[in-house]
């Protein structure tokens, strides 16, 4: 096994899990965020992931990313990066893998359409969602609720993107519970997991655009960074078929991408001095980045990929029938809290009601959600194909 650096999450240092003593702690010689990566792996809610929206309606396309999908390839990059870096692979692995698993059916389009249904009760959140399924939802256990994940995994699901200084109710319900220093820093790893999510998708949501028509080669190469990487690979293979180069184009950028955050993130470590994870949390700055460069570059690539492609006529259209599909089975179950399935039924006031269908929702697959519009409001309007 690599030594891990001074700065990186130990197991044998971790803050410990809620429940104590919960047993089955001898299945296996694993470690601390071993036993969580693996509990995540093999979760129902990971699972799920096979079925949710990335950017295209997951029953559209075999060939289209899903949340799954792109999970395992944010795993990947965040495993090279931890590895190269000295943190701690597992921590990290376990980070990427579950970074999306609140996310509802149809991406950012139902969260949208959840945000506005449950606004009277605190609203909908994806990645405080991921803390509520983790911690409360997902009972696959026998005396306790949740995972029960160490802290460090759900302080860095908690704190992935930095700080959170307004906690919505269902992260403040799960930070009241077993207190996650929501105001500082996260741990490098958790830091070297967000960063892995944007590599993924910067580079192969380009794959997914062109593989549906929305993106063409010769629109991508006014965004600078892409240029600088075609030029590299036609350079190096001047005879090549270009539908092949595409996709060594992509491998390229990931690699520049990845070198050129290991040598910033190096520079930042160094810089600041860090010795050990508690210096991390206490560095009043993310440490893992991109060079300024790189960042400019990679903001052009992400305008350029909103304007021609999340936001693109196509997809908005699907989107906003995707939300109307959301909100009309929300309002059903709204309406008539017995059409929950027996388990989701529950007795309590308006909010503990909205609460509960928004988690039910959130819990959907693409189809499931689907089907269970067509069953209790009528046929649905989404397309069968992109």
């Amino acid at each position: 096994m690599r030594p891990l650096a001074s700065y990186a999450s130990d197991p044998a240092r971790s803050r410990g899990r809620l429940h104590r003593g919960a047993g089955g702690e001898t299945r296996g010689p694993r470690d601390a965020y071993q036993r969580d990566r693996d509990r995540i792996i093999h979760s129902i809610p990971f699972r799920r992931l096979r079925q949710k929206t990335q950017v295209f309606i997951a029953p559209d396309g075999d060939h289209f990313r899903v949340r799954l999908t792109h999970s395992l390839e944010v795993a990947q990059i965040g495993r090279t990066l931890a590895r190269a870096l000295g943190l701690n692979e597992d921590l990290t692995e376990a980070l990427c893998l579950a970074h999306d698993i609140g996310h509802p059916p149809f991406g950012h389009a139902g969260e949208d359409a959840l945000k506005a249904a449950m606004a009277e009760a605190g609203g909908f959140d994806h990645n405080a969602h991921t803390l509520r399924l983790l911690t409360r939802i997902d009972t696959p256990y026998p005396h306790h609720d949740g995972l029960n994940l160490s802290w460090e995994t759900l302080e860095g699901l908690a704190k992935h993107n930095g700080p959170v200084a307004a906690p919505n109710w269902a992260l403040a319900e799960a930070d009241a519970e077993f207190p996650l220093d929501l105001s500082c820093w996260p741990s490098l790893e958790a830091q070297v997991a967000a960063a892995a999510d944007d590599i993924a998708y910067d580079n192969h949501d380009i794959d997914d655009g062109m593989r549906a028509g929305l993106l063409t080669l010769d629109d991508l190469l006014s965004v600078p960074l892409v240029a600088r990487s075609w030029r590299a690979v036609t350079h190096r293979h001047p005879h090549a078929d270009p539908a092949r180069l595409l996709p060594e184009m992509v491998r390229d950028q990931i690699g520049r991408m990845v070198n050129d955050m290991l040598d910033e993130t190096r520079r930042r470590i160094a810089g600041a001095g860090v010795k050990s994870p508690d210096d991390v949390r206490a560095a009043g700055r993310a440490l893992a980045g991109f060079s300024a460069e790189m960042a400019a570059e990679e903001r052009e690539l992400k305008t350029y990929l909103y304007a021609h492609m999340y936001r693109a006529p196509p997809v908005a259209a699907i989107a906003a029938k995707a939300r109307k599909l959301l909100s009309g089975l929300f309002a059903a179950y709204r309406a008539d809290p017995t059409l929950l399935p027996q388990g989701w039924q529950i007795e309590g006031g308006d909010t503990a009601q909205i609460r509960r269908i928004g988690d039910f929702i959130a819990g959907m697959t693409d189809r499931y959600a689907i089907t269970r519009y067509r069953e209790l409001v009528g046929d649905s309007e989404l397309p069968e194909g992109f």
